[in-house]
């Protein structure tokens, strides 16, 4: 007998077997271009418009940012739909950003028909091979009776283990195959857990050490995790940090927190890290970024004893030959965690130090010194943000040294109030804006951007008037790519090339989508144009744009641009 769970429904289209699974997987957002390759597809959503939301984006690129932030923001895959060969190109940056901060995706890409496959048809391309080294599975569905399998099998991959993004390619004849096939259960995500030798050899780890360091990073964390975390270290006085870009994995405002530890390191906490006799590594990949180009811990083998839990058990050991490997996700290693207490007073003192030392590298940087100062101090900057905005705001940041002045002195007040990306991509910080004010419409979201990384994507200010979002973007403008600049200046002092920019009026261009835009030149304007530009995005439901006109000397917080340039010209 037919078990009524699993009964097949009548036949239907692959583009409706496909919108009943997505129903089914639990989705109720999705965040795409549409495209003539899976118009199949929207009429399979059509019947599920009211669970199911198409955010139509502006370009490919940034539908798939937006769903890398939906998928930090809410825990869930981040679904994103494109079309074939352009489509498919655009998204790819999305993707891989994706895989390397391992956030759970579902990419779906129209192609060709399979009477076309391999004669290199209007816009074909070969996806397996396109995607194959940034996504954990590529796959092509090529019967519409096998839909619901494929489907179910991209989110528990995506979900489960390190996670990571899954494409899936759709022939345009395959979607409207007519099949009639039993429907998937949802996908339920699995993660390892720890056993308890290894707690217990961790636990004498601990206290045999002198100098502990905790290093928080990753995804998979969950409020109930970040809050066993705290009190495991709470309970141990321990000192804890976070990894490049997940500053927001513990509360920056609790006396155990003591920095983060990426580009721009302070160094004194690099060299608290570097004195460690034991790093607990919890959640991050131990990669480029957050070992400071693999020199605070020394590969294969560091100085330090090295417990390193990551839940993708391919990832442990794959750089480091730590003491300790435990595979596991973070509510499972967090919560054993909990239950650990060990003698804590040969280090009880290292906190209180720690934290002294964080604190005086959040005051204002004497960048300035001896030299006049800007009309407009982006330290104070931050300190007029720290009014106006509630602890629970949500920061997004694309790439460039402009992030700085929130990675480094905004205190983050917990999971969830930081989107950005550890794989250095430039335009993710609006569609992350976009996508969180979309999805939790009743934050406060606010987005850091250069004056080059807001133009790769600041169409979607478009997306965000269309939905009633209202993210305030700053817009720090100097007139050049500033990182590269940057570097350009170190390694050839005054010989520029290709780092200028010519920029819009971005107050104007904010205004255009029929929003707030307005334009600061002196710090005392700032507080007044910020709560002014607040006041309008929560009124109107239209974002803002605050056009800051930056010293282009203010290129980092440690150092001007004649500064870098005149160390480069004595090497």
């Amino acid at each position: 007998m037919t078990n009524s769970t699993t009964a097949a429904p009548g036949a239907r289209p692959g583009g409706r077997i496909l919108g009943d699974t997505l129903a089914l997987q639990g989705v109720d957002t999705v965040f795409g271009v549409p495209g003539e390759s899976y118009l199949a597809v929207l009429d399979g959503l059509y019947r599920h418009r009211e669970r199911i939301r198409f955010v139509t984006c502006r370009q490919e690129g940034g539908a798939a940012f937006m769903a890398d932030a939906y998928a930090k923001l809410t825990g869930k895959p981040g679904v994103v739909m494109v079309t074939r060969g352009p489509g498919a190109s655009n998204a790819s940056v999305g993707v891989h950003a994706a895989f390397q901060d391992s956030v759970p995706m579902v990419v779906f890409v129209g192609q060709v028909g399979t009477d076309f496959i391999d004669r290199e048809a209007f816009q074909e391309v070969d996806y397996r091979r396109m995607f194959g080294q940034m996504a954990k599975w590529v796959a092509q569905v090529d019967r519409a009776d096998r839909l619901p399998e494929y489907v179910a099998r991209a989110f528990q991959v995506a979900a489960s283990g390190r996670m990571g993004p899954v494409v899936l390619a759709l022939p345009e004849d395959m979607l409207v195959q007519q099949a009639t096939v039993a429907d998937a259960a949802c996908h339920r995500p699995v993660r390892a857990s720890p056993g308890p030798a290894q707690i217990e050899a961790l636990a004498a780890m601990l206290a045999r050490a002198r100098r502990p360091f905790v290093m928080l990073g990753g995804t998979g964390w969950t409020t109930q995790a970040c809050d066993d975390l705290r009190a495991f270290a709470e309970a141990n006085r321990l000192p804890v940090a976070c990894a490049f870009r997940f500053q927001d994995l513990f509360d920056n405002r609790h006396p155990n927190y003591v920095g983060d530890v990426g580009i721009g390191v302070n160094p004194k906490l690099a060299a608290r890290l570097k004195e460690a006799d034991l790093v607990l590594a919890v959640g991050p990949r131990l990669g480029e970024m957050t070992t400071s180009g693999y020199t605070l811990l020394a590969a294969p083998r560091p100085k330090q004893s090295l417990v390193h839990v990551h839940a993708g058990i391919e990832e442990l050991g794959r750089v480091y030959q730590a003491d300790l490997m435990i595979a596991s996700g973070m509510p499972e290693i967090a919560a054993a965690l909990r239950a650990l207490k060990v003698d804590s007073s040969a280090w009880a003192g290292s906190v209180a130090q720690a934290r002294t030392e964080y604190e005086a590298w959040q005051g204002q940087p004497a960048i300035y010194a001896g030299g006049a100062s800007p009309a407009l101090d982006l330290w104070q900057v931050v300190q007029a943000l720290k009014r106006v905005l509630p602890a629970d705001a949500i920061l997004t940041n694309g790439a460039g040294n402009f992030a700085t002045w929130a990675n480094r002195f905004w205190p983050y007040a917990g999971l969830r109030t930081l989107l950005s990306t550890t794989s250095g991509s430039m335009g993710y910080g609006v569609p992350a804006a976009v996508s969180a004010a979309i999805a939790q419409p009743q934050r406060t979201v606010v987005c850091f951007a250069g004056d080059g990384d807001f133009l790769m994507n600041g169409q979607e200010l478009a997306t965000a008037a269309q939905y009633g979002a209202a993210p305030v973007v700053i817009v720090f403008d100097n007139g050049m790519y500033g990182t590269i600049r940057m570097h350009q200046e170190r390694e050839y002092p005054s010989r520029v090339v290709g780092t200028e920019l010519t920029n819009p009026d971005f107050a104007k261009y904010g205004e255009a989508f029929g929003g707030f835009g307005t334009r600061v030149e002196r710090t005392a304007e700032f507080e007044p144009a910020m709560r002014a530009a607040l006041d309008h995005a929560r009124r109107n439901r239209r974002p803002a744009v605050v056009h800051l006109k930056v010293d282009p000397q203010a290129i980092t917080p440690n150092a001007t641009l004649d500064a870098i340039r005149a160390s480069g010209a004595k090497r």
